[in-house]
């Protein structure tokens, strides 16, 4: 076990919640002792503000990992200069208490200084996948999504680490980056959940007034339509954008950032749908951004017959 300064700074454990970690010497320590015990490790990342969405991550975790580690970070590399990073939700009890019902082994919760020392100058960027949608739309976003994944998953060594589709492009580079980088990690991406009337899970969702909350399902029907113009055989993905436009523009409190449609592996705009892709949307409900998409798959050689996960 680290000895010294370091044991000032062991695992707490406070009445009714999980216990938790604070410095990357003790999560380290926490993670070989699991690997020397030939235990399988999960890895849950958050920035915390849970919900729903990452309890289904957890469960799913549950059925592969003991131990499972879950982190919560608010990461400010990934927030630029005019975005919510300083009123980003903190909600730390009610999480670890969250995190504790739901089964999770230890948390991880360093501090930015513990994370990002005075000296640090070292960045993951994934060329190419990160320069469009949401990377074109948020510049250096995912330059920090991927520098601190790529430490979170060297400080941890999970076998598997669990990311929702929801923010599809995101769990895409991080793939791409495990894979290129030969990582140990397996990236395993899970489904998005959804609020009874469409509505996928964010916390930002709680920045919205009950009017905007209702007016923010546009996302939901939009993608609905366009599974309903490909079910009835529409393949010409300029025609999908159109339906998706014009979905959106007629809830007078959105408006669209992008409408695409894209290769599942490249991200790159498709013409016609002859392949696994995702039908991606990000739209302004009021001041507040959201994204959400839809996975469209074969069931038949030509792609006649679609899966379709909403």
């Amino acid at each position: 076990m680290p000895t010294g300064a370091q044991q000032c700074c062991a695992p707490t454990s406070v009445k009714g919640l999980v216990e938790t970690i604070r410095t990357i010497a003790w999560m380290k320590e926490m993670a070989r002792q699991a690997r020397a015990e030939s235990r399988i490790i999960g890895l849950v990342p958050t920035m915390g503000a849970l919900h729903e969405g990452h309890t289904s991550l957890i469960a799913r975790a549950k059925q592969q990992c003991s131990p499972l580690i879950a982190s919560i970070f608010v990461n400010p590399k990934q927030f630029g200069p005019n975005e919510d990073f300083a009123k980003y939700p903190r909600r730390f009890e009610s999480d670890s208490e969250k995190l504790k019902q739901a089964g999770v082994d230890a948390l991880f919760a360093p501090e930015a200084a513990e994370i990002y020392p005075k000296d640090f100058s070292t960045y993951v960027h994934v060329e190419g996948l990160s320069e469009r949608l949401e990377g074109k739309s948020r510049p250096g976003h995912f330059r920090g999504v991927t520098t601190v994944v790529m430490k979170l998953l060297q400080i941890v060594q999970p076998h598997f680490a669990y990311f929702g589709r929801k923010d599809a492009q995101q769990a895409r580079l991080i793939t791409q980056m495990a894979r290129d980088l030969n990582l140990d990690s397996e990236i395993v991406m899970c489904p998005i959940v959804r609020e009874a009337d469409g509505l996928a899970l964010s916390s930002r969702n709680a920045y919205l007034n009950s009017e905007e909350r209702k007016a923010a399902t546009i996302l939901y029907r939009a993608l609905d339509r366009a599974r309903s113009e490909l079910a009835a055989g529409v393949r010409d993905a300029l025609q999908l954008q159109s339906v998706l436009h014009r979905a959106i523009g007629a809830e007078r409190l959105a408006a669209v950032d992008y409408a695409e449609i894209v290769d599942a592996e490249s991200f790159e705009p498709v013409v016609r749908i002859t392949r696994a892709c995702y039908v991606l949307l990000a739209a302004f409900i009021g001041k507040m951004r959201l994204i959400d998409n839809m996975y469209v798959e074969t069931k038949s050689p030509g792609f006649d017959e679609l899966m379709f996960h909403l």
